[in-house]
């Protein structure tokens, strides 16, 4: 199902001590979680609005994945500005969500998918379990029932066109807290989806402790898992060959069904593996006409997206060239950053080095080029 997603972090944040956007947890910044969490669910778009000083830092964090947009005076002016930039039909999803509710995981984002099959509008919330009180000079004025009463929590979903009107139509004097509401006044009717405790919302600095101790206890959980792969190809007659994504001018070619790049088929292999979802050949088999001479990495994409289907990301990726020629070393940081882009990976987690045979086996002849790989996801 295609959607778009429009993440909001536009605000100072000064409840929490700063721009509680840019504060780390779990090792990266808070921002860093929803952009990654709707790019593995395989959102169309993806933008992300910020305070206007703070688009060129989101730029270069984020530019590759998603479009950047500033913020207006408060919440509803952002989610609007968000919802210009968008470009979708007016009858596809968009989901808006705070940035502030960082561990925002694929399940969540599928559970609104499916719930917006059968109705207009969607949003995640938990059921009230406190007593609620109402209070003035800090006494109890009143118990109200806590019947039917919801915490709102986001992502919320809605369909592009409709949330589009209900804020032309929302009074410029009336505060909006959320989208909910907005579609609610325009007389959307919003469903309700089981929300999750971890998407508590950082507003205070304990908020960050509570969800590093949720980060934390699930570190002994997660499922992490490593894949190798290794590939190798004759050399024969050219002027240039393709290692790691990166065409280098050379004597020789490598000969191959594709265009023979031996270190992103051994890193396909790799991720396949993890993922226990067999080898490149299965997916794109050499008998296959339609893979002759195409660029590896297409096959390479094609092992990403299948792990972010799977609810899974990358965790790091390390490719090992096994020749005598041509000389890798010079063109070892262009093909790290090709892998990354491929990828849709931070540089800091792809490594590209090379090594000889001292002269030994096919490689050490001058025969062929090998390449092995190594690497761990994340499901």
């Amino acid at each position: 199902m295609i959607f778009h997603a429009l993440i909001v972090a536009g605000g100072s944040g000064s409840r929490s001590g700063g721009r509680k956007q840019w504060a780390p947890l779990g090792g990266r910044a808070v921002l860093d979680w929803s952009v990654e969490a709707f790019a593995a669910a395989g959102a169309t778009q993806i933008v992300v609005v910020v305070p206007a000083d703070d688009i060129a830092r989101a730029e270069d964090a984020y530019g590759d994945r998603a479009q950047i947009v500033a913020g207006g005076a408060d919440r509803a002016a952002s989610v609007v500005n968000g919802l210009t930039a968008l470009t979708a039909e007016a009858d596809e999803i968009v989901m808006i969500h705070d940035a502030a509710r960082p561990l925002l995981t694929t399940s969540h984002i599928r559970n609104l998918l499916q719930s917006l099959t059968q109705h207009r509008a969607a949003i995640l919330a938990l059921p009230v379990t406190d007593t609620l009180k109402f209070g003035a000079d800090a006494v109890i004025t009143d118990t109200p029932s806590r019947d039917n009463l919801w915490r709102a929590q986001t992502p919320q979903a809605f369909r592009y066109g409709d949330i589009q009107a209900a804020y032309a139509a929302w009074p410029a004097d009336r505060a909006a807290t959320d989208e909910a509401m907005v579609a609610g006044e325009a007389g959307i009717a919003v469903a309700l989806v089981p929300g999750d405790m971890r998407l508590h919302k950082l507003t205070y600095p304990e908020d960050f402790a509570l969800l590093e101790a949720l980060i934390l206890k699930e570190i002994d959980v997660k499922d992490i898992r490593t894949g190798q792969g290794f590939d190798a190809h004759r050399w024969g007659d050219g002027d240039s060959v393709w290692l790691c994504g990166v065409e280098i001018p050379h004597d020789q070619t490598l000969i191959g069904h594709s265009d023979a790049d031996a270190g992103l088929h051994a890193l396909t292999d790799a991720l396949l593996g993890a993922a226990a979802l067999g080898d490149i050949g299965d997916h794109f088999p050499p008998s296959d006409p339609q893979w002759r001479g195409v660029s590896s990495d297409r096959f390479l994409r094609h092992a990403a997206e299948l792990i972010a289907q799977r609810g899974g990301r990358i965790l790091n990726v390390d490719v090992t060239l096994i020749c005598e020629r041509p000389k890798i070393k010079p063109h070892r940081e262009a093909m790290r950053r090709r892998v990354a882009e491929i990828l849709t990976l931070d540089l800091d987690r792809v490594s590209v080095k090379a090594t000889t045979t001292e002269g030994m086996g096919f490689a050490g002849r001058g025969e062929g080029l090998a390449a092995s790989a190594v690497c761990a996801i994340e499901l």
